[in-house]
């Protein structure tokens, strides 16, 4: 006799920012929502989670009055609720204890593409982000090669689209949210 999976209810019913902030901890690890439905994702594999921890490292260190990390909610819309989990956030330091992370809060967001999250990763959270007012947008390919590939998108805000920016692979040399240069050929 095989078991049968029970789906629990919430995953049928559109989640009010009310009912998401209730939750702990632990129900949000691993879930975006996407106007009002749960989104789950699947766990990160070792190169991806290390891929945004050296990215985030690297973006923390570059710009004063700006924090970066990982794992960190951003609320796009409060109705219906669209709450995304970017990779690597670059958030204002000011705002460390402000909950939930608001898009005036955030400077840059960037997405390691998995496979099954590239149509997500190029198209949907692209304009998402955009039209949410996000300055800069960065996606990360994993190459077969094991050297990452980073592309850079910068906001029109006339528009609330994403202009083309850089392309780089190995060491991104940024002059635009802040000068640096990230070497992420050694993951």
């Amino acid at each position: 006799m095989a078991a049968e999976m029970v789906v629990p209810a919430w995953m049928h019913e559109q989640i009010t920012a009310e009912r998401y902030e209730s939750w702990s901890e632990e129900q949000c690890a691993g879930v975006e929502i996407v106007d009002g439905m749960v989104v789950v994702s699947p766990s990160a594999s070792k190169r991806h989670s290390r891929l945004a921890r050296v990215l985030a490292n690297a973006l923390d260190a570059a710009g004063p009055g700006w924090n970066a990390g990982t794992g960190l909610d951003v609320r796009l819309r409060d109705v219906p609720l669209t709450n995304r989990r970017p990779d690597v956030v670059v958030y204002r330091a000011d705002t460390i204890d402000v909950t939930p992370t608001r898009p005036e809060h955030v400077l840059l967001v960037a997405e390691v593409v998995s496979p099954g999250s590239e149509t997500t990763d190029r198209i949907v959270k692209v304009d998402q982000y955009a039209k949410a007012g996000t300055g800069f947008y960065w996606r990360i390919g994993q190459a077969a090669t094991g050297v990452p590939l980073v592309c850079t998108y910068v906001l029109d805000p006339a528009t609330k689209t994403y202009r083309d920016g850089d392309v780089h692979t190995g060491v991104v040399k940024i002059a635009a949210p802040f000068p640096g240069e990230i070497d992420l050929s050694r993951v």
